[in-house]
């Protein structure tokens, strides 16, 4: 059916039926004031056919990283990115807005709303560009991934084979537009999976903050145990897969491998 990959972050490759679709593309040891915890993604992340990029923050639009995938790949961006960020003029760059349907390198997209700040950064002059969320789909399999968010109505999502829900940050607080566990968790209750893999969390580290004690534990540590408890309680019914970093998870109707 297909294969999955969560490379740390938001950073997903999933393998459709004759396409390869990455999510958020972020391969740095060191951004900004944050530390990547763990090894970096293998040379074979970059083996994409689309690229989807949810919003303009650093950790999800990434230009060192994208420039290690093909020149040729599509990179779906929110409309205003290219003004934003003059770099991806060099780019297979599409904008797009919530509501647009396209179907790009084979894949069926359709573009959804998300509730965060899309904007580079937070200056007041800053190039204004939507937050997104996607649907896509190909020979039959879907997949939603929200990118940041914060809770929403997700209703009007129809259910997908596979759902990519963040479910934390990096502290020391998540603020209005991130989704916790118990949060993602009810996201993926409503829109209705098979399988769930819970990305955001656990990669990312601020150097000025202790990597011991009550703060990372609850903003690095536990977020996948409690996201597992809220899941048992609020959508049984769907399996979390793919929780390991860089580990390829082949999902089945029938069966789950690795």
């Amino acid at each position: 059916m297909t294969a999955v990959t969560w490379w740390g972050h938001a950073f997903v490759t999933v393998e459709l039926p004759g396409a390869i679709v990455a999510t958020d593309p972020l391969m740095a040891r060191r951004l900004f004031h944050l530390r990547r915890v763990g090894a970096l993604p293998a040379a074979r992340a970059t083996r994409a056919d689309l690229v989807l990029i949810s919003h303009l923050h650093h950790d999800h639009l990434h230009l060192p990283t994208l420039r290690r995938f093909d020149d040729a790949v599509p990179i779906v961006v929110p409309r205003g990115a290219v003004r934003a960020v003059r770099s991806l003029e060099r780019m297979n760059a599409i904008e797009v807005v919530p509501g647009d349907r396209l179907t790009v390198a084979g894949v069926d997209v359709e573009v959804l709303p998300a509730r965060h700040d899309g904007r580079r950064d937070r200056r007041p002059a800053a190039a204004v560009a939507p937050a997104l969320g996607f649907r896509f789909a190909n020979a039959g399999v879907t997949c939603w991934y929200p990118g940041d968010t914060g809770p929403m109505d997700f209703t009007s999502v129809a259910a997908v084979d596979l759902a990519l829900v963040p479910i934390g940050g990096w502290g020391p607080s998540l603020g209005d537009e991130h989704l916790d566990p118990g949060q993602a968790a009810t996201a993926v209750r409503d829109v209705g999976a098979r399988w769930v893999v819970p990305v955001h969390h656990g990669t990312y580290w601020p150097v000025v903050l202790r990597s011991t004690g009550p703060t990372h534990d609850h903003w690095f540590a536990s977020p996948g145990d409690r996201f597992r408890t809220a899941m048992a309680a609020q959508a049984p019914a769907t399996r979390i897969v793919g929780t390991s970093m860089g580990v390829r998870t082949e999902l089945t109707r029938g069966t789950m491998t690795m």
